[in-house]
């Protein structure tokens, strides 16, 4: 998709070209108003945010955490992890699933 697999069999593997036209900062506003046009704030109403409430909404569904690490688009598993961490009643909510 996108040419992606072309450019990174390039020589530089495509380093320095953009997936899409727009800046960082430009795909920052945009998550930050459909956050907020879905009703969340604070925190969660960020690209952390988005990324967090996926990870762990795979977690929570059992999806292997190498397949989260794709979706994501993360070169490390470390930084998956990172987002998958649950935390407070996000954990609490796994570890009753788990032991029943």
């Amino acid at each position: 998709m996108h040419g992606i697999s072309e450019r990174q069999a390039k020589r530089g593997k495509g380093r320095g070209e953009r997936l899409w036209p727009w800046s960082r900062m430009i795909g920052w506003r945009a998550v930050h108003v459909v956050a907020q046009a879905a009703g969340l704030d604070g925190p969660h109403a960020s690209p952390k945010g988005l990324r967090h409430g996926v990870g762990v909404a795979a977690v929570s569904a059992g999806i292997p955490l190498n397949l989260a690490q794709k979706w994501l688009g993360h070169a490390q598993l470390t930084t998956t992890a990172i987002y998958a961490n649950a935390v407070g009643a996000e954990e609490q909510d796994i570890a009753r699933r788990m032991w029943g």
